[in-house]
């Protein structure tokens, strides 16, 4: 792997010299797919007869950071740069610069002037918006794609590749093609689809849902309703996870409290939401204990948790002193630390932080900052 690495980034430079000195024709598209073969990367189609020539739009689902490499080996098509900065970086790796940086609706004006040029390449649009390996389900299609015109073609891409995962959720660009170089090959399949009118009086937010249907029955997958925000808000959540030293598995074998008698018995996620209530407690003690563990099967981190009670985002009635005589007596250290809490937050303010939403928003705001700075030294501490 290590050797095609190092001989396909030689021959990787050429085929990129070759593609920028060739004008856009079928002798270049051919020239270019023969030495991406040697680089490994295999594309085949099906069904090429469908593909209409007076379709300005393809819809494809996204599999790889280079899927619109691989389809403009077939036919002439653009792709517009949405993220990232434009620059000799963009232009490279194929993508088509609009110099929209404003609101979709500005760029979906600026792809509608396009297209009205026939002289242009087509545009090949991805309305997942991120990457995904294919296999699973497609996500939601984001409607502005389909605000372009009124027709557009689907296009089916499947990617296949021994031994080592296609796609990689939160892996860059870099390092996908230094994999695709390293494993012995990679094959692109894409199967063209009858082209999809709009139907009469149809919004683009129905259109773009009809369009996933179709091609996720070509692809044998599952529609879902996961958009791309919400891949990413996942990423967060699992980088914050790895990253907390109180995650569960991250703290060494020897240095992880004992599990007490009375949770012997009792399924391992249970222990676990009861070890962080009392976390969340320790930090909290005057909210109820069951609303953090309700709040804590949602949200499977302390930190969420503790944000969202501070905030006001989870409602709850203060728990008084005598009904938290459950919880076990904090160490001394901790003790400690709760006094440095409370002494901190009287430092700012001559007047405690109350427990209930004040009625002047500069009250509010007052509050919700001494809680913070409490909720900080605390963690110094």
């Amino acid at each position: 792997g290590l050797c095609l690495l190092v001989l396909r980034l030689f021959i990787g430079v050429h085929v990129f010299l070759v593609s920028c000195a060739l004008p856009d024709s079928v002798l270049r598209r051919f020239i270019v797919r023969v030495m991406c073969s040697v680089l490994g990367l295999f594309v085949r189609q099906s069904d090429p007869r469908l593909r209409d020539v007076s379709v300005r739009v393809y819809i494809a689902n996204h599999v790889t950071q280079f899927d619109h490499n691989v389809i403009n080996l077939l036919t002439s098509c653009n792709t517009p740069a949405l993220n990232g900065a434009p620059g000799f970086i963009c232009w490279s790796r194929g993508f088509m610069e609009l110099g929209v940086t404003g609101s979709r609706a500005e760029l979906v004006e600026s792809l509608k002037v396009y297209s009205s040029h026939r002289e242009n390449p087509p545009l090949l649009l991805f309305p997942e918006e991120a990457a995904t390996n294919g296999r699973a389900g497609l996500l939601r299609f984001s409607s502005w794609p389909f605000s372009i015109l009124d027709v557009v073609q689907p296009v089916a891409l499947q990617v296949q590749r021994p031994l080592i995962t296609v796609s990689v959720a939160d892996s860059s660009w870099i390092t996908e093609l230094l994999w695709t170089f390293f494993v012995p090959f990679t094959v692109y399949q894409v199967r063209w689809m009858p082209s999809v009118p709009r139907r009469a009086e149809e919004l683009s937010e129905d259109f773009a849902l009809r369009v996933q249907e179709l091609l996720a029955m070509e692809l044998g997958v599952v529609s879902t309703r996961l958009t791309a925000a919400d891949k990413t808000e996942h990423m967060k959540r699992l980088r914050h996870t790895l990253l907390l030293p109180f995650a569960p598995g991250s703290q060494p074998l020897a240095t992880r409290p004992r599990m007490p008698s009375s949770l012997t018995g009792v399924a391992p996620e249970d222990v676990r939401i009861t070890a962080m209530a009392q976390r969340v407690k320790e930090v909290l003690p005057h909210v109820p204990l069951e609303v953090i563990r309700v709040d804590l099967a949602q949200t499977n981190c302390v930190d969420t948790t503790i944000a969202n009670l501070l905030e006001g985002r989870v409602s709850f009635f203060p728990e008084s002193k005598e009904s938290g005589t459950d919880l076990p007596a904090p160490s001394t250290s901790q003790a400690a630390a709760a006094s440095g809490i409370q002494g901190s937050v009287a430092v700012p303010s001559s007047k405690p932080a109350t427990k209930q939403f004040a009625k002047s928003p500069v009250e509010r705001h007052l509050s919700l900052q001494e809680r913070k700075r409490a909720l900080y030294d605390y963690a110094r501490r």
